[in-house]
């Protein structure tokens, strides 16, 4: 299983954490997060992070061209949907937004590589 959490959320569920973000969580020491690994070149590239802006408007789009990144470099997804095949998985992400981040999109692509 692949479940989400956002590293500002005081309890820790169950699984192998990794943080997928390019860049630190803001005001969180690194003791303070109980991550596994930081894969940051499993985060969408700086460019698409920057137009993305985190504009809900801008959602299909960012789905597209994230998960077009991610099928350019398997190699960097390899490590996750092996860790998924292993166990149970938990992505740490830090944005505001639930539903519309990242880890969303990047739990829905490993899933499909699961299957």
């Amino acid at each position: 299983m692949i479940v989400l959490q956002r590293v500002y959320e005081g309890a820790r569920k169950h699984g192998r954490h990794f943080l997928v973000e390019r860049l630190w969580p803001r005001g969180l020491r690194k003791e303070d997060l109980h991550a596994r690994a930081w894969p940051k070149e499993v985060a969408p590239s700086t460019e698409l992070r920057k137009w993305f802006a985190h504009d809900p408007a801008r959602w299909p789009e960012f789905q597209r061209r994230y998960r077009a990144e991610l099928d350019a470099h398997p190699e960097v997804v390899a490590p996750l949907v092996e860790a998924a095949r292993k166990g149970d998985v938990v992505l740490l992400y830090s944005a505001h937004d639930t539903e519309h981040n990242n880890a969303v999109v990047l739990r829905d692509y490993l899933e499909e590589r699961l299957r």
